[in-house]
Parts: C-alpha cells; structure tokens; sequence
C-alpha cells in the first residue's frame, strides 16, 4: 500500500483522489498554485505545498516543482489526474527516474499510445477493429499518397500522429484537395506538436463516439467495466456522457470489449485506461487510447459498483487486481453532466465569485465539484466547475433524476452552461438514444 501520494492536479479530479486515498488510509499531499489556495482538497489534505504562480506553465506542469514537492514531504508516490501532465511520458520518466511511484502507466507505453501512428499498430496487432487507413505515417511519395487514399475511398481524414482533442485534424472530399490539405496538416502540426507525422483514414460520416473502460495490473490480468457514450460533443469537447452506451448489440458490444482486454494483456499495460471508439453502422473502429482516468469515469462507477481511482491506487502500490471479469455486472444507467463557468450561448469563460452554491441531491445522484459559497473561480483554468452524475434502474429513470438534479442546481454569482443541460436532457432525439458525434453541433448551429 502506497503511504504518502502528492495529487499534481487540482479542481474535482483533486478532491476525488484525495477522498478514494483517505478511504484507503494513504495520507495526501495536496500541490497547488498561488491561485488555487483556497481550493477544497487543499484544505482537507494532510499537507499542501505552492508550486508556483497562477499560470498552468509555472505550476502545474512544472514537472520540477512537482518532484521537489514530492521530496520535500517524504511522498512515495504521484497521481497526476486528467489533464495536465497526466499523458506525458517524460513526466512519468522523471516521477520514476526520481525514486517516485507514477500512478499511471510505464512512459514507454504513454508514449506508445500518444502516437497514434505506433497506437493503432498495436492495436491491430492485438486484434483492436480500427478505421481503414494509412497503416503509417505519409511520406515524400505523392503518388503512393493518392493511391492509398483512393484505396481507402473519399472522404479522408488527415491526422496529426501527436494531435489530440480535435487538433490536427483535416476532412478530404476529393483527389484534387489531398495533397495540399496534407502539406498543410503537416506544417500545423510540425508548428502545434513539434511533430509533422500524419497519416489517413476513412473519415465517417455519422459515426458515434463509444468508449471501453479498462483496468490491468501489468501483471497480466484484465479486464473491461463496460462501454460509455460519449457522442454530445461541442468542438470535440464532451458535454455530456452515458453508460453504457445505448443501442448496441449485446454480441458486438461483447467483442469489442474482450479486443480492448485482449490489447491490454498483450501490451502489458498497468492502470485504469480508455479506448475510444468510432461506432457506425454497427461496427466499431479504434481512435486512441487515453492511458489516463478520464473526465467521465464516474458513469462506469455507477454501472459497475468499483472505484476506479482506488483500484489505480491499489494496481500502483504494486497489488495484482483482486477483481475478475465475472466480477463485473453493468446495472442501471447512469449520466454525467459537465457543468463548466461559461456563457450557455457563447461559451466565453465566466470566472468569479460563487455568492452562492447548492448542490442537487436524492436517491441515485453524485455531485462530484470542488464548489463552495464564497469560492472564487480563477480565470486561469479549464472552465469546468462541476460534474452531476444520475444513476438509476433503467436509462428513463436515470435521465429523470437527471432532469431533477439540473433543476435543482443552483450555483449564484456567474453564468454556467446549466441551461444547455436542461435543455439537451429533455432534447427528443437524445432522449431516444444514439445521436452522432456532430448531433450537439447542429442543434447548436455552429
């Protein structure tokens, strides 16, 4: 059992990780920036240390401050969260070159599946269903370039191999566009990620975004917590996720998952981790592996009945997972609203005071925020301020309370994107199940 862990994160993620390291007896360390002192987690952490100003590059990724946090307290191990530093592998280097426990996976295998050239090459390897492509990055050969994409069929997709979060990302319709979109492709992504890699794949049309959570101890077992939705996206961006995915066979929805476990097992992966699929037309196709707990991991908590962030604890303190894939039964359903300090109709961040904040409640509903009356939210971050979770029997109950616990949020003295939330939950088509990954976009008329 690790004894003292530092949580280089802040907001939510950081209270969430401090509540599953108490449950577990492990005392915390709570790193923080000038900004973030009054921060919930930090108050309730045995220590905190500054390790910067506001900005996020003078802080949170400073990787420096964060080892020298960790010395300075006599921790043994990191758990960097979402965001941040959390996918980048020279931090996980350094957190283990330094003589710390990285709650993650090895940096050989961040950095593996941080290329998404190397990432779907592993992935069909280990017999992951992946989208029609490139099988490697472009090169010089113009004319090998168009054959392959008349192979693959129009439209095209061009990525960046270090892209992410919708960066890097160019659609072709036609011959005569491609290698132009893809001199251009290169010259941002060599300019955005310091890398011009990237490669092409079928771009479809009307896919929806499915994920599968899994847990592996590097050890040689694993195992998967089920499918979630994830398709309500604004800019590529989640807005609001589901568990388990409405609408999918039970047989497909089955293969898919034993091919993620499958991977993990091949790849020797260690931790909680995400692959996340395109899904259309009832097949389903590999996009990336987020090697991370994610934004919307509470869903499959719901469904599945296991902390997540306890069981990366317990796999990076070097424990085999005590749980088997018959261990795991999806109940219910369950939902997650992201609830972010921005204008609903602009989107434009709202930082301030909250005057005054009260949290929704009842039988089936989480609140996961770092929220209080009197907090001040900081302009210098990610805008998310909140995230309401509903579970209940079947998906109709589940979005009932979700209904119920939106209206009963209220959070006073700057503007949320809580409108937007009451409005999609009572949307028809969303209350059918399975819209597209470009649904939101279009409601919205972007």
């Amino acid at each position: 059992m690790l004894k003292k862990v530092v949580i280089a994160n802040r907001g939510e993620i950081a209270l969430r990780i401090l509540r599953a390291c108490k449950e577990l007896g492990i005392k915390t360390v709570a790193v923080h920036s000038a900004a973030d002192r009054d921060l919930m987690h930090v108050r309730l952490a045995d220590e905190s240390v500054c390790i910067g100003p506001a900005p996020s590059t003078a802080s949170y990724l400073n990787i420096p401050a964060i080892i020298s946090a960790a010395e300075v307290t006599d921790a043994v191990a990191i758990h960097p969260g979402y965001g941040f530093l959390a996918e980048n592998a020279d931090f996980a280097e350094q957190v283990e070159k330094s003589g710390f426990v990285f709650i993650g996976p090895t940096p050989d295998l961040i950095r593996m599946m941080g290329d998404k050239v190397s990432a779907i090459k592993a992935m069909k390897k280990a017999g992951v269903p992946t989208v029609p492509g490139s099988d490697g990055p472009i090169t010089d050969d113009n004319e090998h370039t168009l054959k392959v994409a008349k192979r693959i069929g129009y439209p095209v997709i061009i990525k960046a191999a270090a892209g992410g979060g919708g960066r890097g990302m160019r659609v072709v319709h036609s011959e005569a566009a491609l290698l132009n979109a893809v001199y251009v492709t290169q010259s941002e992504a060599s300019a955005a990620f310091g890398d011009g890699t990237v490669y092409i794949e079928k771009f479809l049309e009307n896919p929806r975004h499915v994920e599968i959570q899994v847990l592996a101890d590097g050890q040689g077992s694993a195992i998967h917590l089920g499918d979630r939705d994830c398709s309500l996206q604004r800019r590529h961006q989640k807005v609001l996720e589901e568990a388990p995915a409405p609408g999918i066979p039970d047989e497909i929805r089955a293969q898919v998952a034993k091919s993620c476990v499958d991977a993990c097992i091949a790849i020797n992966y260690r931790g909680a981790g995400t692959f996340e699929f395109l899904y259309e037309n009832g097949q389903f196709f590999f996009i990336e592996m987020n090697t991370r707990i994610q934004v919307e991991h509470p869903v499959s908590e719901m469904v599945t009945g296991v902390d997540l962030i306890k069981q990366q604890l317990l796999i990076a303190g070097g424990e085999k997972l005590s749980l088997t894939q018959d261990d795991i039964k999806i109940k219910g359903h369950a939902f997650e609203c992201r609830i972010n300090a921005e204008d609903p109709k602009t989107f434009m961040p709202c930082p301030g005071l909250i005057k005054h904040y009260h949290a929704p409640g009842g039988l089936g509903v989480r609140v996961d925020s770092h929220l209080y009356s009197g907090y001040t939210v900081p302009p210098h971050y990610d805008s998310m301020i909140a995230k309401i979770i509903t579970w209940g029997d079947n998906r109709e109950i589940a979005l009932a309370r979700m209904r119920n616990a939106l209206d009963e949020l209220v959070v006073d003295g700057i503007r949320t994107n809580t409108d937007l939330h009451r409005d999609l939950v009572r949307d028809a088509a969303f209350r059918e199940g399975g819209v597209s990954i470009h649904y939101l976009e279009k409601k919205l008329k972007l």
